[in-house]
């Protein structure tokens, strides 16, 4: 990313220098003093017609509380989710629409960093698959194994997916928290291609489940939005395929078949501990593991309802088979902080190269000022450990 003069057209300079004077509340007279020239001269630099000198530069945004990278660098991408949202039928439900507004202040932040430190997000994006006339769920297990096979998973379980979509795919995932009825939402835009939100609310192997879901939709109908609801309808064609997309892309039938032979080898009868076990080896809730295995006709139908009937399967049960005393579970404790760690990341490298200010990073983060000089001294602390550690290699 350039940050020179010829980076901009003196018009374009001109309405940021007059921009951030007007921000500042610093009349024209006052800055024409600070450069030791006339007012008429301010104007003709504010209205692009007269071009302004570097040492000029740096005089203003000093003046003006700014920082000269700040009033050069790169304007941020235009993101607003909403419309998508608004079109697919999604918006409308006040919870939802309040999950896309953070959404696309989460998009917009990250993006206006990754700019300003020209940061390149590397997209390695599969070929979308449209929905074809037929059987919709038969062609999700298709593409899901396609998509296996693309990724060189093969049959093996899927562990951290929403890492695997961002570092393998390149797509943006989000996990904060969100009202306990919506799962997930998708949405994509040219500009900053797919992007994801996750309920930190829900347990891990659930958000799992809807990062599948939503991993479906990002195959089949890439550019339309979808809100992923707690017990929406999936009549629709898109749903109907999002829903086995997640399932045969977490739990492919070959291997599901295996390790339910190797789990249960010598049984007469399935156990609490062969579902956990097997729920824990895929990382999906316990009972989309046991409808899974009924849909895969493994168990017969309505085995999930007996276990319910019959005391559910609980947590502690769980613990107890998989000697786990609390499960893991690092986007929680992510997730309750003001900013993620990756954003707070960004913004710490950004106010360390001066490409904005205290007060600029607490507008673009909708974070108040003591929250972000918390994040710096944090990263400043963390700093001087490594002021003699080795340079990253360009």
């Amino acid at each position: 990313m350039s940050t020179t003069l010829d980076t901009l057209s003196p018009a374009e300079l001109g309405e940021r220098l007059r921009t951030a004077r007007e921000s500042a509340k610093v009349t024209q007279a006052a800055a024409a003093g600070a450069l030791d020239v006339a007012r008429t001269t301010i104007v003709a630099m504010e209205q692009g017609q007269r071009r302004v000198k570097l040492d000029e530069l740096q005089k203003l945004a000093k003046l003006y509380g700014t920082s000269l990278n700040a009033l050069l660098r790169m304007e941020a991408v235009h993101v607003d989710l909403k419309p998508q949202f608004r079109q697919a039928g999604g918006s409308g439900d006040a919870a939802i629409d309040e999950a896309v507004e953070l959404m696309t202040r989460l998009v917009k932040a990250e993006v206006e960093l990754e700019n300003l430190l020209g940061v390149q997000r590397a997209r390695n994006y599969p070929p979308e698959r449209p929905l074809r006339p037929g059987d919709v769920v038969l062609q999700a297990e298709q593409d899901a194994a396609r998509l296996r096979h693309w990724l060189g998973l093969g049959i093996a379980p899927a562990k951290d997916l929403p890492s695997l979509l961002e570092l393998d795919l390149g797509v943006r995932v989000y996990v904060r928290r969100l009202p306990p009825k919506i799962s997930g939402l998708y949405a994509y835009d040219e500009s900053v291609g797919a992007c994801i939100l996750l309920n930190a609310s829900h347990r891990r192997s659930r958000r799992t489940q809807s990062a599948a879901h939503e991993l479906g939709h990002f195959v089949a109908t890439r550019r339309a939005a979808d809100a992923f609801q707690d017990e929406a309808p999936d009549a629709a064609r898109e749903e109907k395929y999002a829903n086995a997309f997640g399932r045969a892309f977490l739990t492919p039938p070959e291997a599901v078949q295996a390790a339910f032979k190797d789990v249960t080898a010598g049984a007469s009868q399935l156990s609490r501990r062969h579902v956990i076990l097997l729920a824990h080896m895929f990382d999906v809730s316990r009972e989309a593991m046991v409808r899974r295995l009924e849909e895969l006709g493994l168990l017969k139908p309505g085995s999930w309802n007996w276990f319910e009937a019959n005391g559910g399967i609980t947590d502690e049960q769980a613990r107890q088979v998989l000697g786990e005393e609390r499960e893991l579970d690092p986007a929680k404790t992510d997730a309750d902080q003001p900013i993620s760690f990756r954003l707070a990341l960004l913004a710490s490298q950004a106010w360390q190269r001066d490409l904005l200010s205290e007060a600029q990073l607490a507008r673009l983060l909708l974070i108040d000022r003591i929250e972000v000089r918390k994040l710096i001294n944090q990263f400043e602390s963390e700093g001087e450990v490594a002021d003699a550690a080795p340079d990253l290699r360009p």
